[in-house]
């Protein structure tokens, strides 16, 4: 059930954003419904809604930084490191000014389109358990230990298949090899560990 949890509220919070950039706004609720739908998303604050906000600031910084890759790598050798060091006090900028105004709009969002969503899909008796669940000490501290969770997940999954991956990626190179005809690269190397 945490599971299902982690991912809605991704997937709540991602539409969300998404559906206020192109311009829908639904209409205000001013039923009983929705201080109870107010409390329900105030309650989803917290580490994992940050992380996917700060997704969401890096994917703009990087597809910024991408633009200039191949620019950056054609400058001479001598001026690279000191461009580097300047791109990257530059891109950390952006990011930071880019995560402000995501996470402003995202207040915006939770504030109105969001909340009438939750009283369009849930009833009353439904948004007070809800409420009761995510104001519960216990999903508290499931947020805090959440993305950790994961990450003990993914490691389990990467330790468990890393040799075979290896094994499937080292066949690719040989087939890839004989479809282009060329020489065998050097061999594959195992897939990084995530901290």
């Amino acid at each position: 059930m945490t599971c299902i949890l982690k991912f809605t509220t991704k997937i709540i919070a991602a539409c969300a954003i998404f559906y206020w950039s192109n311009g829908i706004i639904y209409a205000q609720t001013t039923d009983a419904k929705r201080p109870l739908a107010v409390r329900a998303i105030a309650a989803q604050d917290g580490p994992e809604m940050n992380a996917l906000l700060a997704q969401l600031a890096g994917s703009a910084t990087r597809q910024v930084m991408a633009n200039w890759n191949e620019r950056m790598a054609n400058l001479p050798a001598a001026k690279q490191a000191s461009a580097t060091a300047a791109m990257d006090v530059e891109l950390q900028k952006f990011n930071d000014e880019t995560l402000k105004i995501i996470t402003a709009q995202a207040a915006k969002v939770r504030a109105e389109a969001l909340v009438t969503a939750y009283t369009e899909r849930f009833s009353e008796a439904e948004l007070k358990q809800l409420v009761d669940l995510m104001e519960a000490p216990v999903f508290k501290k499931y947020q805090t230990v959440a993305a950790e969770l994961g990450n003990v997940y993914v490691k389990a999954i990467v330790d468990g298949t890393r040799d075979n991956v290896v094994a499937l990626s080292k066949q690719f190179d040989v087939t890839a090899n004989k479809i282009v005809g060329a020489a065998p690269s050097t061999p594959a190397t195992a897939p990084k560990k995530k901290p």
